[in-house]
């Protein structure tokens, strides 16, 4: 496979992503109008894979600084896929759930004054944190599959270069999503 092919079938794998997310999040197709059972553990499966994804970063970078390529492919490895089936799960949440907003304390779908007040300013920190979340999710897969690509190819000094831009991304997008889960799951009501 040449770079060419590569670039662009990280290009198509991204592009592909973000559209999915975005036509199922934003229901251009209708999700069903009842909410199945399961939905409500998405959330904190989201957590759960988030969290262990940023254990397994931690541990990757220290077992790469130890020398040991093997342990930190698997690891790698195992956080991809751990990624992957956030996506997944995350995706289907979106799809299936009714939109959470911070500070609905009654699940109305709707904002009060009383709401809005209750919440106060750290409403501005999550969606501070909420939109650097997502837009650093979009643009960091890229970054990771490329930088798979080097690293299994074993084009070291390609891999470094981008994983001094990868690594601390999608570990600040592992542990926002969290801190997110953390911040909204007082708001679900389904």
């Amino acid at each position: 496979m040449t770079d060419k092919f590569i670039f662009r079938f990280v290009a198509a794998i991204s592009v592909f992503v973000f559209v999915v997310v975005l036509i199922l999040n934003r229901h251009i197709i209708p999700a069903p109008a009842a909410v199945p059972a399961f939905t409500h553990y998405l959330p904190l499966l989201n957590a759960v894979l988030n969290g262990s994804c940023s254990v397994l970063l931690i541990a990757s970078l220290y077992f790469i600084k130890q020398g040991k390529i093997q342990t930190h492919k698997k690891i790698n490895i195992t956080a991809f896929c751990f990624s992957s089936l956030f996506l997944v799960s995350y995706i289907l949440f979106h799809y299936l759930a009714p939109e959470t907003r911070y500070g609905d304390l009654d699940g109305d779908g709707q904002l009060s004054a009383a709401e809005i007040a209750t919440s106060g300013n750290v409403r501005y920190i999550y969606y501070f944190i909420l939109t650097s979340h997502i837009i650093l999710a979009a643009g960091v897969l890229p970054l990771i599959l490329l930088s798979f690509y080097r690293g299994l190819k074993m084009e070291v000094e390609k891999h470094k270069k981008l994983t001094r831009w990868a690594f601390p991304i999608w570990l600040y997008v592992t542990v926002t999503g969290v801190v997110v889960y953390l911040m909204i799951s007082p708001y679900y009501h389904f």
